[in-house]
């Protein structure tokens, strides 16, 4: 049984903390990968929740893999969110205090997947051509990206 699940039998709707991991990959030509999300229709940066028995940077790493194909080598703390802010409840009625954690990656391997099950397209956007439509939850990301605020932000 997975760990949210197993969670969630037992706490029901109440509010868990949960942590979030995900990565901001760069390509040669410093466009960024950005997902479209199956969920929501949304762009976003892959990532998702941590699994027991993961490092953050696991988490990472196995998400990114299972939703674009791509498998990341060295990766950098791009920033820490936490706080009342990144508080949600989610359709389900399930309740999260969310820690989000961040990280850059320029150095990968494999072929990028166009879709599957997770994403509807998996693309690389130059930054001053970002996709519209980004997933709330990720413009603090990108907000920090454009705004070259020094790393590793910690909100």
């Amino acid at each position: 049984m997975d760990y949210i699940k197993h969670l969630r039998s037992i706490v029901g709707h109440e509010k868990v903390l949960m942590v979030v991991s995900g990565a901001i990959v760069f390509d040669k030509e410093n466009r960024v990968l950005m997902q479209r999300r199956s969920d929501n229709g949304q762009w976003g940066f892959p990532g998702g929740f941590m699994e027991l028995g993961e490092s953050i940077q696991d988490t990472a790493r196995r998400e990114v893999y299972e939703e674009t194909g791509l498998q990341l080598e060295k990766l950098e703390l791009f920033g820490i969110y936490s706080g009342p802010q990144y508080d949600k409840t989610f359709s389900n009625g399930d309740k999260v205090s969310l820690v989000h954690i961040s990280f850059t990656c320029m150095e990968y391997r494999g072929k990028l997947i166009e879709s599957n099950e997770e994403s509807m397209q998996n693309s690389f956007f130059s930054l001053e051509e970002l996709p519209g439509n980004i997933f709330t939850e990720h413009m603090m990301l990108v907000n920090a990206i454009l705004s070259n605020k020094l790393r590793p932000i910690i909100e």
